[in-house]
This record gives C-alpha cells, sequence and structure tokens, in this order.
C-alpha cells in the first residue's frame, strides 16, 4: 500500500511561493486576529476591529503589486509546471485587485453602519465573516482545480449568507438569508454533481488536464461529460445570478445591510463570473460549441428582465432605491455573460475575456460608489425610497453630483465615458464573435436602461419636498464616496488605462 502512496505524494511539489498566496492569506489571517481579538476586547473598544479588517484588506490590496513583474504558480505537479493548483498570473490580480478592493471599499460603509444601526450588530463576527468571504473571493480566481475552485467559491458564499441574515429578529434580514442560502446550497450541490461526473470522465480534477482529456471523451463516457459540463455551468450561472436563476437578488439585497447588498453586488458577481472563466474557457475550451450558444441565450434574457424590472421599480417613487439597484445589477450581468458567450465563437477565447474584466473594473468603481451614496442617504431615510433622493443636490451637492455621474456611468453616457468605452467593448465582442442578434438585444436593453438610470439622476436635482433633511458626512463615508468618484472620474478621463489592463490579462 505505501509503495502505490509513494509515487503519488512525490508528485506534488513541497515548495510555497508565500508572496503569491499572501493576499487572500493576508485577509484569512486578520480574519481570525478580528475574531480573537473579540473575546478580549471592551465592548467600548470594539469600534476598533473595524479599523482593524479596514487595514487589513488595504494590506491585502498592496501585496498584489510585487506579484506584477510575472507570473507565479504553486503547489504544482513536478515536472509539469504548467498542471499547478494555484496561479498568480495577470488574470488573478486583477480580479483580486477588483475583490480585495471593493472588500475593502464594503468595510468603509460598514465602520459607519455598524456604529448607526438599529439593532446591535456583533461586529467581532461581522468582520471576521467579512474578511473570511474576501479571502475566499480572492482565492478563486488564483484557483486552477476544479477542488479549490468550488472550494474557494464556498468559502466565499457561506459568511455572506449568515452577513446577509445577521440582523438578528429582521423578518426581512431573515427571509433574505434564506432566500440566499437556498439558492446557492442549490447551485454548490448541482456543481458538484458536475465536477464528479467530469472527474469521472477524465481522472483528474487540474483544469488544463480537464481541458486536454475531455475532448478525446467517446463512447458511453461522451454523454456523461456532456452532463457534467452543462450541470457545471448550470451551477456557476446561479451564482452570476443569471435569469432564470436571479429570483434570490432583488429580497436578498433588500433585506440585508446596505453594506452587504453592495459588496454582494460587485464581490459576489465577480466571484461567479470568474468561475464561469475557468470552467469554460479554461477547462472546457472543446465545449464551446455547447457553453457558447448557452450563455449567449442567458446573456439576453438576463439583460432583458433586469432592465425590465428595474423598469418596473421606477414606476413609483415609493419602490426602494436598493431594489432598483438590484434589478440593475441583474441587467448588468447579462452585459458581463456577453463577452464569455462570445468566446465560445472566437479563435482566442481568452482575449475576448479582457471586455468581460474591462467591465467588471467599471461596474465594481461605479456600483460601489452608488451604494455609499445610498448608505449616505440611508442615515437620515432609513427606508431608502426612491423619493428620498428628490432635492439631493440641496443638501448635499457633492453627493448629488457623483451619485448622477454614477448612474450616467452605469448607462454608458458621457460624462461617464468609462461606462461608454465598456459597453463598447462588450459590444464589439459580440460583434468580432459574429452575434449580431445578441448586439441588436444589448442595444434595445442599453436604451432602457436609460430611461430609469436618467429618470433618477434627474430626481437629485428636483426641487426637494418639504424641508430639506441634511445629509451628515461620517468619514468613512466620506472616504468611500470620494474614492469611488476619484476613480470613476480618472478612468473617464484615461479609459485606455482599465481597457490595457483588462485586455492583456492572459492565462
Amino acid at each position: 500500500m505505501s509503495s502505490l502512496a509513494q509515487p503519488a505524494a512525490a508528485n506534488l511539489v513541497q515548495s510555497v511561493d508565500w508572496l503569491a498566496i499572501a493576499p487572500p492569506t493576508l485577509a484569512a489571517l486578520v480574519a481570525l486576529a478580528v475574531l480573537v481579538a473579540d473575546l478580549f476586547l471592551a465592548e467600548h473598544r470594539k469600534a476598533l476591529l473595524g479599523w482593524v479588517a479596514v487595514a487589513g484588506l488595504a494590506a491585502s490590496a498592496l501585496l498584489l503589486l510585487p506579484l506584477l513583474d510575472g507570473d507565479r504558480a504553486t503547489f504544482c505537479l513536478a515536472g509539469d509546471a504548467d498542471v499547478c493548483s494555484y496561479s498568480a498570473d495577470r488574470f488573478t490580480l486583477v480580479v483580486q485587485f477588483l475583490v480585495l478592493g471593493g472588500a475593502l471599499l464594503t468595510a468603509l460603509l460598514s465602520v459607519t453602519a455598524l456604529k448607526d444601526a438599529d439593532r446591535r450588530l456583533p461586529e467581532g463576527e461581522y468582520w471576521f465573516l467579512l474578511l473570511s468571504s474576501a479571502a475566499g473571493a480572492a482565492l478563486l480566481p488564483a484557483a486552477r482545480d476544479l477542488a479549490t475552485l468550488i472550494v474557494a467559491l464556498e468559502v466565499a458564499s457561506l459568511p455572506a449568507f449568515a452577513l446577509v441574515g445577521i440582523r438578528h429578529g429582521d423578518r426581512k434580514s431573515s427571509e433574505a438569508a434564506l432566500k440566499f442560502f437556498l439558492s446557492s446550497v442549490t447551485a454548490t450541490a448541482v456543481s458538484l454533481m458536475g465536477v464528479s461526473f467530469v472527474y469521472a470522465c477524465t481522472g483528474t480534477l487540474y483544469l488544463t488536464q480537464v481541458a486536454d482529456r475531455i475532448q478525446h471523451v467517446d463512447g458511453q463516457f461522451h454523454t456523461l461529460a456532456q452532463t457534467g459540463v452543462v450541470l457545471t455551468l448550470v451551477g456557476f450561472a446561479f451564482k452570476t445570478a443569471a435569469v432564470p436563476f436571479h429570483f434570490w437578488v432583488p429580497d436578498t439585497y433588500v433585506g440585508a445591510p446596505l453594506p452587504i447588498a453592495a459588496y454582494l453586488s460587485v464581490v459576489g458577481k465577480a466571484v461567479g463570473f470568474t468561475g464561469l472563466i475557468l470552467v469554460t474557457v479554461v477547462a472546457f475550451p472543446s465545449y464551446a460549441d455547447v457553453w457558447g450558444p448557452a450563455l449567449a441565450v442567458l446573456a439576453a434574457l438576463t439583460m432583458t428582465v433586469g432592465n425590465v424590472g428595474a423598469l418596473r421599480q421606477r414606476a413609483t417613487r415609493a419602490y426602494s432605491a436598493v431594489r432598483l439597484l438590484a434589478w440593475s445589477s441583474v441587467g448588468q450581468a447579462g452585459y458581463l455573460l456577453v463577452p464569455i458567450a462570445a468566446a465560445g465563437y472566437s479563435d482566442d477565447p481568452r482575449r475576448t475575456i479582457g471586455s468581460t474584466l474591462a467591465y467588471a473594473l467599471m461596474y465594481a468603481a461605479v456600483n460601489l460608489g452608488a451604494f455609499a451614496v445610498a448608505a449616505l442617504v440611508g442615515r437620515t431615510h432609513s427606508a431608502n425610497r426612491l423619493a428620498d433622493y428628490r432635492g439631493l443636490s440641496a443638501t448635499n451637492p457633492l453627493a448629488a453630483l457623483l451619485m448622477a455621474f454614477f448612474l450616467l456611468c452605469l448607462a454608458g453616457l458621457p460624462p461617464g465615458v468609462i461606462g461608454l468605452f465598456a459597453k463598447v467593448t462588450v459590444f464589439s465582442a459580440a460583434v468580432d464573435a459574429g452575434l449580431g442578434w445578441l448586439a441588436v438585444v444589448m442595444a434595445v436593453n442599453v436604451v432602457i436602461a436609460l430611461y430609469y438610470y436618467l429618470q433618477w439622476a434627474a430626481l437629485l436635482f428636483r426641487a426637494p419636498e418639504g424641508d430639506p433633511v441634511r445629509h451628515r458626512l461620517p468619514a468613512p463615508v466620506t472616504a468611500a464616496v470620494t474614492l469611488t468618484g476619484a476613480l470613476g472620474i480618472a478612468l473617464s478621463g484615461a479609459p485606455q488605462l482599465v481597457l490595457r489592463l483588462a485586455g492583456t490579462t492572459l492565462f
């Protein structure tokens, strides 16, 4: 027995590139430190935990800089450097920057939200869960085998369930957590079944080896392989909130604490789309004729249902602004799916994926900015209805201008140039792949989205009803609004920066 085990063990290189795995590792270590410190800190000092979490996420993001000098890999099979479990290539670094930056801005919003919460939230548990989820989300883009991919996905998702339902005694929060939990568990079960089928056909979990072996599967195993590919894709479609797997999104965003809704809209989506990219472009390129058309149809359905749903929220100002942002995020997910679908028709699919990354970077910055302004309005209007934004320019001109800018970026209109460029790159990816019908669907949806984005932007500058309510500007919320605004404006002035960065993201 031991003679059989020794060769298998010898295939694994024991050396670890600690710098390569430093960003997610540091986030996980800070999570543990915060949880332990919570046991010993007095109640009036627990606010310090939030600032420790902010510092930890900032340090994790800074650790990405030394990795820009070249690709790194670790946990590799001996004799084959291409077969690794963890890879810190350019694709990984871009997604990790998005994830850790999004988690950092979420932490800034959370510092104020925890202090102002009507019900006292457990701060130690809150920060532990947020950091743990961020660590899993940062690990996922580096995963190059199916086991690591699934584990990272669940490490990112499981703490998020608890964060959504962390407001004890709140019916909406509990309902949102339950819907999120049930949908995500279903997605995981479907993905695991698909992965097990793929492993049964190929005998490996490494993505590059799966890609090599699955195209040679024939006979009775061919049907099993096809089923495995489809089930794996369906599982990740749940995670991306693609239609018809989007039903949990509106209620979850409304029921969750607002910073967590912002986190799910950006980091949660990044996790789903990254996993989808890895399993399609890296693991299943030979099945592009299956997942390419399927994702194209999902993209069309998702952007249409999301934008029509958001349009219905605009019909009355009594609707929650967060619910509108939730439906908007579903529509934006449809745009993000377009380049992945186009990769199935492209001769160089990995280059096409750059359009998804460019759009994801733009969307992360401006959507987090919109949620930051929503957090500001929510301090004086707990319901956070669309009507509460009327006349925001009279009480806080800078917040109103930035919110209008964020909405114009999401709509793809100047001066939100980065939003326009990102949409153009996605549109070009569809046209270059020969998906003219999908480009037409996208153009129609952009027009639909213009209507509700511009309606909301116009509301900011109308005369306020009654006495205007002044909005206090806590330092953490101010920092979040300022950072996202500065990033959006800078990228609108030089959109080629994000396009060049995303366009060179090769695996």
